[in-house]
């Protein structure tokens, strides 16, 4: 016997004798058992359970082949365009890079270029340093300090400072001089 409720009731067979107390229990306590599915081609024409109600899905999950507006057509080869290999970046590319070996540039003082000289787009107080981070940070105290930098960029200033500290204290502290002689 199916209820309303899409459960499944089944009575306990009276034995024994029978009296109206077993008929009683019988009838007024029966054997729930649950139905979660009665057919599943019923589960399966109210279509998929919805999940995630109200979330769209922003990331594409079609699969690996890109998707155009004509899925049946394949998707159009890119034309052949030739490098220009004399346009001006290509053709002075490298061109500063033997310029301490082929000699002085300048016929006036016949003086040679260093390769420090010739960079252009690194900060003055970076070029040619040759040390470690300490060394590099003192000389760019030292440079920027002259031009206001504490005022304009009292933040990077005091970063700098801290940093320059830091090292100072680990170099002189942790680090073991190389002119330190056993006593």
């Amino acid at each position: 016997m199916v209820s309303t409720l899409g459960m499944a009731l089944r009575y306990r067979p009276l034995t024994g004798v029978s009296s109206k107390v077993s008929k009683a229990n019988a009838l007024f306590n029966p054997e729930w058992t649950t139905v979660r599915f009665r057919y599943h081609a019923d589960k399966v024409a109210k279509g998929p359970v919805p999940r995630r109600h109200g979330y769209e899905e922003k990331l594409f999950q079609g699969g690996l082949l890109p998707r155009t507006a004509f899925p049946d057509r394949a998707l159009p080869i890119p034309t052949y365009k030739p490098k220009n290999s004399w346009n001006e970046k290509r053709a002075l590319f490298g061109q500063n890079d033997y310029i301490d070996i082929l000699g002085p540039s300048n016929e006036i003082s016949q003086k040679p270029l260093h390769p420090t000289q010739l960079l252009y787009h690194v900060p003055p107080w970076l070029r040619g340093v040759q040390g470690n981070e300490y060394q590099v940070l003192l000389r760019r105290r030292k440079f920027v300090q002259k031009k206001g930098y504490a005022l304009g960029h009292p933040t990077k200033w005091a970063t700098l400072n801290t940093r320059i500290k830091k090292l100072y204290r680990y170099l002189n502290h942790k680090t073991k001089s190389p002119f330190w002689k056993d006593a």
